[in-house]
């Protein structure tokens, strides 16, 4: 026995269609209250094909709220009985965000293979590096077979290519079996442009708003109680049948929400009911453009109650700085000075202009009350690296481009890990990747494939870019996009040094609490023209771009890829960075 249920308040009748196995049967299904429509089904047992006709129409739509669409999105779905999976996570209790290292990874660029199960496979690497959570990119189903994510149509589904709903789970088991927890990137401001059934069904979209991506969201329009459920019962979803840790939400601004009560608000209430009904530790991290604190405010204090919040200052800070870099956004940071703010105040702009927006932008973060754990932080990420022309990486990767020298790399590094903030690493980050990360697509209908690479060309020129944009239909922008492991196999160069670095600094930052101490009023910058001293409690992160030497005096501990004099005396000469303790810790270099 099965019971089928789907909301569809506009629909005047409303019928299951079986499929497979055995011949097609029609089961018309009974209204309810609210718009929904239910019905009980002998026979229809996990495996079972199954979609629904509504009204009078012949073509049979997938269900909204779906787990499992093994023929892709624009077929029927498939029975799924989420009780046949064996767990074997039952001791454990989630990980805190506080303190943690992020690592952001896309399932079908990850391996060679482009599956969970090789994902999982590959968490060994994670271990030895010292992280604490993964982020998977988006895993709900989308149209055609490779692509970012942020397309998905039926946001209850796994993904088939990447292995369905069984390999999600197998990934979270064997994650949780190393100590490593799982956060997945969900999105719920717009839905992809091909094969989005959502709007036959009833009010999920309005047209009252526009997003640059695809349909957006109805939050607040009429009709929009059973699609704000949809939302946040898709959410606990996630978290208690997938056993995912926490949820980071696609680009909040872009939730379109008058209503008294924001989404936002309404999910962190069902997220903090679910963890304590579970009995673990679960959290919400929002991407936000908004450079508002009241994202990750108490609700008490009026806020919506989020864990954390993406911070693409810290990144914007970091990047300028080491590249020199000042288009578009850029044209607001690269000084040490605005690396210092971002260090100390979480946000460059907290109210102040930014030249890029025309505009003042941002509110402050109260430094003595906000922990700055609550920020996550990057020196790449999928938009920072995919959205460039060419999905140049900081180590290099475009056609032509041959990426910062080793000494830069590791400065951003350092700052970066033993910042005050929740740092997070992009795949293949911690070695260099030679492999660039392009943004690609693989959509099947030949004018939306057209208008997506035409638009990209064009996107580009208007931004003067010389160079050649990498087609996001062509299979090969996605093949040169997969990591090449054998990089960080090699037992020397660039690639092993690199990795080493990455290792030594979240050592460093697991064992010493200075690190992940999240009082921002502690963070002490002292800045030069081109250098920098970060002050951790007895310990100094310093940085020198320039090409006088830069002396700190003696060390205890000392962990640099500048130079050092004699007698322990550290000198960081231009390209360096240093990692220095006054005193009272003795532990080899």
């Amino acid at each position: 026995m099965t019971r089928f249920s789907v909301w569809s308040p506009d629909a005047r009748k409303v019928a299951v269609a079986l499929l497979e196995p055995g011949p097609r049967r029609v089961q018309p299904l009974t209204a309810a209250e609210d718009g929904w429509w239910t019905a009980e089904i002998p026979g229809a047992a996990h495996g079972t094909d199954y979609g629904f006709l509504l009204d009078d129409r012949d073509d049979v739509l997938p269900d909204p709220r779906s787990s499992w669409q093994p023929r892709g999105v624009h077929a029927p779905g498939r029975v799924y009985d989420h009780s046949r999976f064996r767990w074997s996570d039952a001791s454990w209790r989630g990980r805190p965000l506080p303190g943690s290292v992020l690592y952001e990874l896309h399932v079908g660029t990850f391996t060679p293979e482009g599956t969970l199960d090789a994902a999982a496979a590959r968490l060994g690497h994670l271990v030895d590096l010292g992280v604490d959570a993964v982020e998977l990119m988006p895993v709900a189903a989308f149209s055609g077979e490779r692509g970012w994510g942020y397309d998905g149509v039926c946001l209850w589904a796994v993904h088939e290519p990447y292995g369905g709903p069984d390999a999600l789970k197998r990934f979270v088991d064997t994650a949780h079996a190393r100590g490593i927890a799982v956060v997945l990137d969900v999105v719920h401001n717009h839905l992809g442009p091909s094969g989005n059934h959502l709007k036959e069904f009833g009010p999920y979209v309005t047209d009252a708003y526009a997003t640059p991506w695809g349909d957006a969201i109805n939050f607040d329009q009429a009709g929009s109680d059973g699609v704000r459920a949809f939302v946040v019962e898709n959410a606990l979803m996630w978290l208690r049948d997938f056993h995912v840790d926490g949820l980071r939400l696609d680009a909040v601004h872009a939730l379109r929400d008058q209503r008294a009560v924001h989404i936002l608000e309404e999910l962190s209430v069902a997220v903090d009911a679910l963890a304590a009904r579970l009995g673990r530790g679960t959290f919400l991290v929002a991407e936000s453009d908004l450079n508002d604190p009241r994202v990750i405010a108490p609700r008490e204090a009026g806020g919506h109650g989020l864990t954390a919040q993406w911070d693409d200052d810290v990144h914007h800070a970091l990047h300028a700085l080491l590249t020199g870099e000042r288009q578009g956004y850029y044209t607001d940071f690269g000084s040490t000075r605005t690396l210092a703010k971002a260090l100390t105040s979480a946000f460059v702009h907290d109210g102040s202009y930014s030249a890029f927006r025309g505009r003042r932008h941002g509110r402050p973060v109260d430094r003595a009350r906000t922990p700055a754990h609550r920020f996550v932080v990057s020196l790449q990420n999928h938009d920072q690296v995919g959205n460039r022309a060419a999905g140049d990486r900081l180590s290099g990767g475009g056609p032509g481009e041959r990426g910062l020298p080793l000494e830069r790399l590791k400065i951003g590094a350092a700052f970066l890990l033993l910042g005050p903030f929740t740092p997070m690493l992009f795949m293949g980050e911690e070695w260099g990747a030679s492999t660039p990360w392009c943004y690609f697509t693989d959509h099947r209908e030949p004018w939306l494939a057209r208008a997506v690479t035409e638009g990209r060309r064009r996107e580009f020129a208007a931004h003067g870019w010389q160079g050649e944009v990498p087609d996001p239909q062509a299979v090969d922008t996605f093949r040169r996009s997969v990591l090449d492991w054998a990089e960080p196999a090699a037992g020397q160069g660039r690639h092993r040094a690199l990795l080493d670095w990455y290792r030594a600094l979240i050592a460093l930052r697991r064992a010493h609490p200075e690190f992940t101490d999240p009082d921002l009023t502690r963070v002490h910058v002292e800045t030069g023209d081109t250098w920098t001293i970060m002050r951790r409690g007895r310990f100094r992160v310093a940085a020198n771009l320039g090409e006088d030497v830069l002396d700190l005096g003696p060390a205890d501990l000392l962990l640099t890829s500048g130079k050092a004099g004699p007698d322990r005396m550290v000198s960081v000469w231009g390209t360096g960075v240093a990692v220095v303790a006054d005193g009272g810790v003795r532990e080899p270099t």
